[in-house]
């Protein structure tokens, strides 16, 4: 974090490191010490994780081990939430209020490279094919840090100030086509307004692209929001030779494609937050000499900003829509149909609040203020409910080369398992701090 930034959060947060209570102290010097301790119990989880990834809305046996692993430690436990999620609460033996803690469970279709002894073998199926599945965006350690938190606290319930609630959640890439799932299910399946009713939420993900030893965090739109778009561009078929005779939905999709990126280009307010406009795929026709009646693109849509979110959409489907009827052709335009998630927004007033925590946990020069991402996470529903805080943490070995650290998603992706007690201290602290502060 930079000095000036975080200046200005310790102002707006109105509080300090002495402002903790005796007692608040010490039980944070016993969750760094129970962490500490726990390191190899978060290695094995993490690793038998990985071994064994599932993907969206499948994670039953991911389920069953993370149920077992809650229920030995004495928690209330309910499984099935949004078909596989997993939801527990810690009652601590001190008044306080109900703080939510999330870890997102699915892995990716991904066939691992990475050559380790707990490597994931695991074929299944996608979308009708055969693929591998790999743990390829670090939710094994997601998993991992919040069983670990589960344990500390509960070994601490006595002390602990208020009520955990514990969210294990499927489907965070993505539910399969056709399916319901992940933060947006759990939310309309209550997990958020259901009695413990959690008035503040914290989760964080695991990057590669940072130290293992430091935490990043962004003030409002952290991540973007994702919507998938689909546009039907409908013509008349004709011979290629006899172009004259029909409507082309090849030109006319071509032409959308380009006033496409004029909508960021010259319509959108990018000195306000930056904005995407992606065509990923398009389909049509059959062979060279003959102009289709139809064509399909698929792409996607992104926005750090609400309302310009909503402004993109508008602009994206007007452009499409006019330029087929210039053509004399149709075009059908579908906007979040399949996938859409909101904006990942960090509560101003929340993260300023927890600035200290994070900097006591990460230690001085650990905590980065870092651009806005625009890759997405449901963990944004969540937010729309209640105010919550995402934390990024970083998953290299310190002073390694970055070129050895592929990104997420990648058949390569790896991280450095020292992650895992600063991922549990992290989450520990936030609720502990959050529940003992001022306001808290």
């Amino acid at each position: 974090m930079n000095a000036g930034n975080a200046r200005t959060l310790f102002v707006a947060a109105g509080l300090g490191l002495s402002s903790f209570s005796a007692a608040a102290a010490d039980l944070r010097a016993e969750v760094d010490r129970l962490t500490q301790d726990l390191q190899p119990h978060l290695v094995e989880d993490r690793r038998w994780f990985h071994q064994h990834p599932e993907l969206s809305n499948g994670e039953v046996n991911t389920a069953v081990y993370i149920a077992k692993r809650l229920r030995k430690l004495g928690l209330s436990v309910q499984t099935g939430v949004a078909k596989t999620g997993v939801v527990a609460v810690l009652q601590g033996g001190k008044p306080g209020p109900v703080i939510a803690l999330r870890a997102d469970m699915d892995g990716l279709p991904v066939v691992e490279e990475v050559d380790v002894p707990f490597k994931s073998t695991v074929k299944t199926t996608f979308d009708g094919k055969n693929v591998g599945a790999m743990h390829a965006c670090g939710h094994d350690s997601h998993m991992s840090v919040l069983l670990g938190v589960a344990e500390v606290a509960t070994k601490l319930k006595a002390e602990w100030p208020g009520t955990l609630k514990l969210i294990f959640q499927p489907a965070e890439e993505g539910a399969p086509t056709g399916e319901h799932g992940g933060a947006e299910q759990m939310v309309k399946e209550g997990v958020l307004s259901k009695a413990p009713k959690p008035e503040v939420i914290f989760g964080l993900h695991v990057f590669a692209q940072w130290d293992a030893d430091q935490l990043a965090v962004r003030s409002g739109g952290a991540m973007a929001s994702s919507d998938d778009l689909t546009i039907t561009v409908r013509g008349k078929q004709t011979h290629g030779a006899r172009p004259w005779a029909g409507v082309d939905p090849i030109v006319v999709s071509a032409q959308i494609i380009e006033g496409l990126q004029t909508v960021v280009s010259r319509q959108m307010d990018i000195s306000q937050e930056p904005v995407v406009v992606t065509i990923g795929k398009i389909e049509g026709g059959v062979r060279g000499n003959i102009i289709p009646d139809e064509v399909v693109m698929k792409g996607t849509l992104r926005a750090l900003d609400t309302g310009m979110q909503q402004d993109l959409q508008q602009r994206v489907i007007r452009t499409a829509e006019k330029i087929a009827e210039a053509a004399g052709a149709t075009a059908k335009v579908d906007v979040g149909a399949g996938h859409a998630y909101p904006v990942t927004f960090n509560d101003p007033k929340l993260t300023a609040r927890m600035l200290p925590t994070l900097e006591r946990v990460a230690g001085p020069g650990k905590v980065l203020d870092v651009p806005a991402m625009m890759g997405a996470e449901d963990f944004s529903f969540f937010q729309q409910q209640i105010p919550g805080l995402f934390v990024f943490i970083g998953a290299r070995t310190p002073g390694d080369s970055p070129a050895n650290w592929p990104a997420n998603h990648s058949p390569l992706f790896k991280l450095d398992e020292a992650m895992l007690p600063l991922g549990v201290r992290t989450l520990a602290n936030l609720a502990l701090d959050y529940a003992t502060s001022p306001g808290g």
